[in-house]
């Protein structure tokens, strides 16, 4: 029973749920209590508290790596793929001349731009700010770029980075630091932030977006074994393993593909937080919606199709390259087609009820992501900054419930079916085709 008290000031939905008891509300709203709540708030926090119980000691082992980082100052390869990033280079390279960690070589590859690249480019070779920039006349997609400097690079560890990226001074030293924690590391992945959240709307959605499923979501998969995607926006990789791996295969989606190879061939990947990359994220909701097709698409071909041998017994099976590609599909693609069950049967089942149903499902959604922000707060090193963002998370039960579940129906539905993911302008056509062919 509920105070009477506190009837008096309830809404009519909340009492509502109050009268009609636990089972029920489970009943109707299982999809929340069996998948979201279990996954985003008991087991994030149960991770989130080991992993703060642990910070002593992970603070020793930092230590000690950092001693071994600077003992070795093992010479790095920095590269920069990519087309019509000219007007992020001069930027980038004054970021990067101010890093704690400068025994490194940087090598940028302009992929067949069509604006002034090629001039900027060679005029940072010339003042000494690029060691080496090379030129592709006719574009040949990104993977084609990467691999195009990873064999121009010396270094023993590769670092991969985005033009339109900025970084914290520490930063590549810092990615660095988990390869001194065992010779089985042979990939690390950096912190990726939102640099411009306010720009507009859609970039400060997208700025607590990637708080919980990069800065949180990443701590939680790489302490228990399970990380499967380096962003391509900052990740260091160990230089014979690339090579052993024949570099990256075209995407999209390359970035994950190539974590996933790394796993296969039986290393370790980890998530380093504290190495922090500041990038643009798209300030309008229509370019936002062309990449995350691009990027939903990648799932369904590499995740499902390409990888799918990780999922069937075998002499290399691996149980954590199981779970980590199983909990990726299942999370984005079995769970996104059971959304659609879930809303057929309340709207079949429960229609008279909806005026109850809907606005207690935003109230349970609009919990939970204030929820997820506080363990976002206590981890975050910029959380004067990241205050900013607390009046908007309200919004993310339409912004990740509604307008992401639906977009990625479309990019699975499309890549499924038709394989559209060969067809986008992201890689250019000619190399689609060759990728195609062979199962890429």
């Amino acid at each position: 029973m509920i105070p009477l008290s506190l009837h008096n000031i309830l809404p009519e939905y909340m009492n509502y749920w109050f009268v009609v008891g636990i089972q029920k509300f489970i009943r109707v709203f299982w999809f929340f209590v069996i998948f979201e709540f279990t996954r985003y708030i008991i087991i994030d926090y149960v991770i989130a508290i080991l992993f703060k119980i642990s910070s002593k000691s992970r603070t020793k082992k930092f230590e000690l790596a950092r001693q071994q980082l600077f003992n070795e100052n093992p010479f790095v390869s920095v590269i920069i793929p990519g087309k019509n990033e000219g007007k992020h280079l001069y930027k980038l390279t004054r970021s990067l001349a101010e890093q704690t960690f400068s025994n490194f070589e940087l090598i940028i590859v302009d992929d067949g731009s069509d604006d002034e690249t090629p001039i900027i480019g060679k005029n940072l070779e010339k003042l000494g700010l690029i060691d080496v920039f090379i030129r592709n006349d006719m574009r040949g997609g990104k993977a084609s770029a990467a691999n195009l400097a990873l064999r121009y690079s010396k270094g023993k560890y590769i670092v991969h980075l985005d033009a339109d990226c900025s970084f914290d001074r520490d930063a590549i030293e810092k990615v660095l630091l988990p390869f001194f924690f065992g010779e089985n590391i042979a990939a690390v992945g950096g912190n990726v932030k939102v640099r411009n959240y306010k720009e507009s709307l859609c970039a400060k959605l997208q700025a607590i977006e990637y708080l919980k499923t990069v800065s949180i979501g990443r701590i939680i998969t790489s302490y228990l074994g399970i990380y499967k995607i380096i962003s391509g926006a900052f990740g260091a990789f160990r230089k014979d393993v690339i090579d052993s791996i024949g570099g990256w295969d075209i995407g999209p989606g390359l970035d994950g593909d190539i974590t996933v190879k790394i796993r296969k061939s039986g290393y370790n990947v980890y998530f380093q937080p504290d190495a922090i990359c500041l990038t643009n994220a798209p300030a309008k909701f229509k370019v936002l919606t062309k990449q995350r097709l691009r990027w939903d698409k990648s799932i369904i071909r590499f995740r499902v199709r390409k990888h799918k041998d990780v999922y069937f017994p075998s002499a290399n099976f691996n149980w954590l390259n199981f779970i980590a590609l199983f909990e990726n599909v299942f999370y984005n693609v079995v769970l996104d087609l059971l959304w659609w069950v879930y809303i057929i049967d309340i709207i079949v089942n429960y229609s008279s009820s909806l005026k109850f149903i809907i606005p207690m499902n935003f109230t349970l959604y609009f919990v939970m992501s204030y929820v997820q922000m506080l363990s976002i707060y206590i981890f975050s090193e910029r959380r004067e900054e990241e205050k900013y963002l607390w009046p908007y998370v309200i919004l993310m039960t339409i912004y990740t419930g509604t307008y992401l579940r639906i977009v990625r129906t479309v990019a699975y539905y499309k890549e499924f079916f038709f394989k559209r993911s060969f067809e986008d302008p992201w890689n250019p056509y000619k190399s689609s085709i060759q990728a195609k062919r062979a199962g890429l």
